[in-house]
């Protein structure tokens, strides 16, 4: 494919081996990924806060918030079809960029209104913006090289590079903002991250001429105009059908890949020993864990890269596709440490597992992406047609945004439906069960200050472990730590799936008894509205009731753990054993790859 003439590519000025017109891309997406994920990561926090809380929200539940959340990710990806058909037919990648640039900082802008209508106007603009903008910088990128260019598939890695030093600083400052200043005021940083982004293209305009033209404007070579309106030949048809297998390939890939928000993310949370020791014991959020992704691609992306580079020189198979096959494997077997984790932690009652498990397993994954993600946005540079250079990335990002939907259903089927009930006596008959803690509250200047008070009297969440078994045809909750029993605190309710009945059954049918007892950690839960009235405070009414039972919980996450690693490995090894029919359809389109003289 050839995206800009010879002329203008051999006068772009170079910088550390690569056109300078790289780092002007690499800068701007690295700010526009900031603003995405900075606004991405407290986007869900905001929806589920309570209305009238200090710091209000909007109030949704947990359930809506994830499903609106789910959907605006894979619309997010799927814009990227009409965004690249718009640089195709219209604008061409350059101007499409600029105009999706222009959309996002309105759309974030307008997301730091604290109006709703602001919330969702600020999304939908988000939306076309990501639309605009994803597949066509991309698709620059490739054009700042020569056919057969060697560099390419380095030079993409590189700007995936920052993409990940955008999410890195986004995961953090971001989410510090809103929690110390507020919500808007995290949206509003965001916001700024994309305008330097957006600065950043503009000025550097100089350095991508003749790069993401429209083909049917007059700044088009005679050869692209000549391509745009000709029909697809025999090999750019079959180029087409081999981009559209390895499409299946980015929906596997992200569907295993993406349990990182997901179902790593809460496991780290419950399942992981995250304490340290920094002159005294301290536990390191989970949320924290989020930023090994993109640290590990900053630090191997470059590495990963060369070894690439020196593969082909040795004469190895190095094609685009056996990378995505390896790279599949890879990330694949990261599964294994996390099935090593929940050895551990289920091995005892309550267990934790040992953060090497969470490091290793995401250092395997990010290895798996450096082979995958950047070398697929090389590769549909180098086999799309010119006149579908746009839309074939953009099928790439919606592909990416129906593997992010496929990992949000393989994490849920992952986590079991929780028995939930209410609690049914005064806070007296709980307080045996419960001690008090060090509590982190908001005073009313917005400052966080800790108290050491019993959770129930400032209406916070607090937990029981218990066994629990069934004798006498009653399923029996004891207290793990006082030894009594406490059916009396607490009734679940009588909705299908969720009763007493079901649950004795399943006792039952496992043969579990005093002697041989499950356990579960019951989580009693104020109801987010009544906790904002504040002159009940403390009343100990209105509190939830759920829990799961740990061990099937453990044997569920062992199993999904298993079955993401049987299935990516099988997936990457059946690739390789079809590569030769695969790469026919390629038609030696990566065959005369070399490095070229600046």
């Amino acid at each position: 494919m050839n995206n800009s003439n010879d002329l203008e590519l051999k006068e772009h000025k170079s910088l550390f081996g690569h056109p300078a017109g790289l780092f002007v891309l690499f800068f701007t997406e690295m700010w526009e990924r900031f603003s995405y994920y900075g606004m991405r990561g407290i986007l869900v926090l905001y929806m589920a806060t309570s209305a009238t809380a200090i710091d209000p929200g909007l109030g949704w539940s947990n359930k809506d918030a994830i499903w609106l959340y789910g959907w605006y990710t894979m619309l997010v990806y799927v814009a990227s079809i009409p965004g690249g058909w718009i640089a195709d037919k219209f604008l061409g990648q350059k101007k499409t960029v600029m105009l999706g640039g222009l959309l996002l900082c309105i759309g974030h802008g307008v997301l730091a209104i604290p109006q709703s209508w602001a919330f969702f106007t600020g999304l939908f603009l988000i939306i076309l913006g990501v639309g605009g903008l994803k597949p066509n910088i991309s698709t620059m990128v490739g054009g700042l090289y020569k056919d057969g260019d060697i560099r390419r598939d380095s030079g993409f890695t590189i700007f995936y590079i920052g993409i990940n030093i955008g999410a890195f600083l986004a995961s953090i400052s971001v989410g510090l903002v809103a929690y110390y200043y507020g919500w808007h005021y995290g949206f509003g940083l965001a916001g700024i991250g994309m305008l330097l982004g957006q600065i950043v293209y503009i000025w550097g305009q100089k350095y991508l001429k003749g790069v993401g033209e429209f083909t049917g404007g007059k700044e088009a070579s005679a050869e692209e105009r000549l391509a745009a309106k000709r029909p697809l030949n025999k090999i750019e048809k079959d180029r087409v059908i081999v981009l559209l297998i390895s499409f299946l390939i980015v929906v596997v890939f992200w569907g295993a890949f993406e349990q990182a928000g997901g179902l790593m993310n809460l496991y780290t949370d419950a399942k992981v020993d995250r304490s340290i020791s920094l002159g005294g014991l301290t536990e390191i959020p989970a949320a924290v864990f989020q930023s090994l992704n993109a640290g590990y691609i900053i630090i191997f992306g470059t590495i990963v890269g060369g070894f690439w580079i020196r593969w082909k020189k040795s004469g190895k198979e190095s094609s685009s596709l056996f990378k995505m096959a390896v790279g599949t494997i890879i990330m694949g077997l990261g599964y294994i440490f996390m099935m090593f984790a929940s050895k551990e932690a289920s091995a005892e009652t309550f267990g934790k597992a040992a953060m090497i498990w969470i490091f290793l397993a995401y250092l395997f994954h990010t290895i798996g992406e450096l082979c995958t993600s950047p070398v697929a946005l090389s590769f549909i540079t180098k086999l799309a047609p010119l006149k579908y250079a746009s839309i074939m990335m953009g099928i790439y990002f919606a592909a990416t945004g129906f593997g992010n939907k496929l990992a949000g259903t393989i994490g849920e089927s992952s986590q079991l439906e929780a028995y939930k009930g209410k609690m049914i006596v005064n806070k007296q008959e709980v307080l045996p069960f419960i001690s008090k803690d060090s509590i982190e509250v908001k005073n009313t200047d917005k400052k966080i200050v800790k108290i050491f008070e019993y959770p129930i009297n400032e209406d916070k969440n607090f937990n029981i472990k218990a066994e629990v078994y069934q004798e006498n045809g009653k399923v029996i909750y004891k207290d793990i730590e006082t030894k009594k029993i406490i059916n009396n605190l607490f009734e679940l309710s009588t909705d299908e799936g969720t009763n007493s009945h079901e649950l004795l059954e399943t006792l039952k049918d496992k043969k579990i008894n005093s002697d041989n007892p499950f356990h579960a950690n019951i989580i009693f839960e104020k109801d987010k509205d009544k906790a904002q009235i504040l002159e009940n405070k403390g009343d100990g009414k209105d509190y939830q009731v759920s829990f799961v039972l740990e061990e099937e919980q453990s044997a569920q996450e062992y199993k999904t753990f298993m079955w993401l690693t049987i299935f990516t490995v099988s997936f990457g090894l059946l690739l390789i054993i079809f590569l030769k029919k695969l790469k026919k359809l390629t038609h030696g389109a990566e065959d005369n790859e070399h490095e070229f003289a600046d």
